[in-house]
């Protein structure tokens, strides 16, 4: 189903056992729906269930439940996402909307784990983040092909060119003929003419003259037959001359490369063990990222509407009394959400801490993987074409060494042929003057005469006609180039396209990025704070012996003093409202530079509590304009801040 057709249908959502959720189910319209109630009403739930049946695998299966399932229905469209419980984790199945959710969970579900949010509240490196989604070993693999593309094209408008320097040698030679041909018509004719005024004066029997005739058209078809024979002989001597150059040019390329002394299947496997580490780090820096988030959130006193552990915050009361928050706040010592024991706050914050430094450290690796993997790749490109030009190479060479030998074996046939003939041709003029006996010695020079002019006037006409062939067919190739320039000058563009396209999507991400966040700024009226913007620039940084430029995205601040002075600030220093708000529009970014709503028209947000109502209403005004469905958790009173064009849901 197309996104437009999507966002203009109710979207019906049925969930069972997935978050807090028993079984529920709740009608989604287009634009703005409300999620209102307090802490522990299943929000957060439902929204795991609607990010589920769009296809994400981040949501948890009811702890007391073996199997869950959501359904989507739009309209005669039915989508499903199974979740099933095998040992410590959660099997995925189903038909859900989207079949890769990596980029609807980076920028369009943004609950309080989001990667993207929090990426801003750590301090993470934000362009990772952004080009996650970017397959470049995808782009450099349509690069080589095109690249392989754009070298044939240059090498047949190289040739049409070279083709086209042959015209003006080909019309002198047409001119050249037809003068010749003009000059020997013209001696046929007199020739003949001599012959007839010769035939007059002769008193001779009509048998006699006959007889003499058919011995002049025997001496014809000899002569005509060596002609033809040496024509061809020619022919095969100019393409064995040919073949004889190719092959002292594949000698001179074969000697000069040498075979790949690496073979291609030993990088592949190697790249097939990179390519599974970089899967394990990707899954280990997101399975970190969630870890921290929850230990952040927890340490912070914010708690989540999901359950954990034996208690679920679903299913605690209003006022969340004994909650685990509670027991973080009231004391230095807090019963561990993850063991069950008592132990010092301090003892937990250098721990996550040290899954920080983690984290960074796993990033780096996957970094330095993924670069390898570039590496490597490139390399198995150019040994496979070498490996590829000298087997061609090894293989026209065989092949012109036999054509070599046949060549040479037709010529010497042929050239047996031509004597054979040229016998014939000399025994049918002996036969020409026994059959004149000196009375006709003339009229037989005569007829001998006009046969060669006949003979010289066949062949010009024959070349004649083969010259306005060649330039007939050369003007035709020509006629091509353009068409060639035009696909040569499109491949050229896609080129370029691919090479930049790295640079341009890390381009508009920091421009799409700075003008929300000075728009939002401008909307929500954060009066101390001038501007929030990202900064692109290059940096060194080393890799294994080398150093390699890499882009990277700085996050700047400046506030104003109350006397109107501006001064650069850093992002610790943003209030957790700031925070949550800079998080937002770097989502928001990423949604856009990776057209996320062509496929996506959904947007949902939870955990808005740390900004005031006002704010959040005109942050829901602003985000509804760039989704067909902005479905958002909000408690009563931040939700009775928003406009009344909306869809409101209060039970779940």
């Amino acid at each position: 189903m197309e996104s437009t057709m999507l966002s203009e249908s109710p979207v019906r959502v049925h969930a069972s056992n997935v978050g807090g959720i028993d079984e529920t189910e709740v009608e989604i319209q287009p634009g703005v729906t409300v999620l209102s109630g307090r802490n522990a009403t299943n929000r957060t739930s439902f929204l795991q269930a609607l990010m589920a049946g769009l296809g994400s695998t981040r949501p948890s299966l009811k702890g007391d439940a073996t199997e869950g399932r959501v359904e989507l229905t739009v309209g005669d469209e039915t989508y499903t996402r199974t979740l099933t419980r095998r040992g410590d984790t959660i099997a995925f199945g189903g038909d859900p909307y989207l079949d890769d959710p990596e980029i609807a969970d980076l920028f369009a579900f943004l609950l309080e784990n989001n990667e993207s949010r929090r990426a801003v509240a750590r301090g993470d490196d934000l362009r990772e983040i952004i080009m996650r989604p970017v397959d470049t070993d995808q782009i450099e693999a349509e690069i080589r092909e095109l690249e392989s593309e754009k070298d044939d094209l240059d090498d047949r408008i190289s040739g049409l060119d070279q083709l086209e320097s042959t015209l003006p040698d080909l019309e002198t030679r047409r001119d050249e003929i037809e003068t010749e041909l003009e000059e020997a018509r013209a001696d046929l004719a007199e020739a003949q003419e001599a012959i007839d005024e010769l035939d007059a004066d002769l008193e001779e029997s009509r048998s006699r003259k006959e007889e003499l005739e058919a011995a002049f058209q025997r001496v014809r078809e000899a002569r005509s037959e060596v002609e033809d024979l040496t024509f061809e002989i020619e022919t095969e001597e100019s393409t064995l001359s040919e073949l004889r150059s190719e092959r002292a040019d594949l000698e001179a390329t074969l000697e000069e490369s040498e075979p790949p002394d690496e073979d291609p299947e030993r990088i592949d496997g190697r790249l097939t063990e990179l390519r599974e580490r970089k899967r394990a780090l990707d899954e280990t820096v997101n399975e970190l990222g969630s870890v921290i988030s929850f230990n952040e959130e927890m340490l912070e006193g914010d708690g989540l509407d999901v359950a954990f552990g034996q208690r679920s915050t679903d299913d605690a009361d209003d006022s969340g009394s004994n909650s685990v928050t509670d027991e973080l706040l009231g004391t230095d010592e807090v019963v561990c959400w993850t063991c069950g024991s008592e132990v010092e706050r301090d003892r937990i914050d250098e721990t996550v801490d040290a899954l920080r430094d983690l984290r960074g450290e796993r990033l780096e690796e996957r970094n330095e993987v993924r670069d390898r993997i570039s590496e490597l790749t490139s390399k198995r490109s150019s040994i496979e074409a070498q490996r590829a030009e000298r087997r061609r190479a090894e293989e026209r060479l065989d092949a012109v060494e036999t054509e070599i030998e046949d060549v040479k074996d037709r010529i010497e046939s042929l050239e047996a042929e031509r004597e054979a003939a040229e016998g014939r041709v000399r025994e049918r003029e002996s036969e020409t003057e026994d059959v004149g006996a000196g009375e006709y010695d003339e009229v037989i020079e005569r007829h001998r005469e006009a046969n060669e002019l006949e003979l010289r006037v066949d062949r010009l006409e024959s070349d004649l006609a083969e010259v306005d062939a060649e330039m007939e067919e050369t003007e035709a190739k020509i006629d091509e180039r353009e068409t060639l320039r035009e696909r040569r000058e499109a491949v050229a563009d896609e080129l370029t396209d691919l090479r930049t396209r790295v640079d341009r999507i890390e381009a508009d991400a920091v421009e799409a990025f700075n003008e929300h966040m000075a728009a939002v700024l401008d909307v929500l009226g954060y009066d101390n704070i001038d501007r929030i913007w990202i900064e692109r620039r290059e940096s060194e940084v080393r890799e294994g012996r080398r150093k390699v430029s890499r882009a990277r995205f700085d996050l700047h601040v400046v506030r104003s003093t109350d006397d109107g002075s501006a001064y650069r600030d850093t992002v610790d220093h943003l209030s957790e409202s700031e925070r949550e708000v800079t998080g937002l529009v770097f989502a928001l970014a990423g949604y856009l530079v990776h057209d996320v709503y062509e496929t996506l028209p959904f947007m949902v947000l939870d955990s808005l509590e740390a900004i005031d109502s006002d704010r959040i209403a005109a942050m829901v005004e602003y985000l509804r304009e760039y989704a067909g469905y902005l479905v958002v958790a909000l408690l009563p009173e931040d939700a009775a801040a928003i406009d009344d064009d909306h869809h409101t849901v209060e039970s779940i």
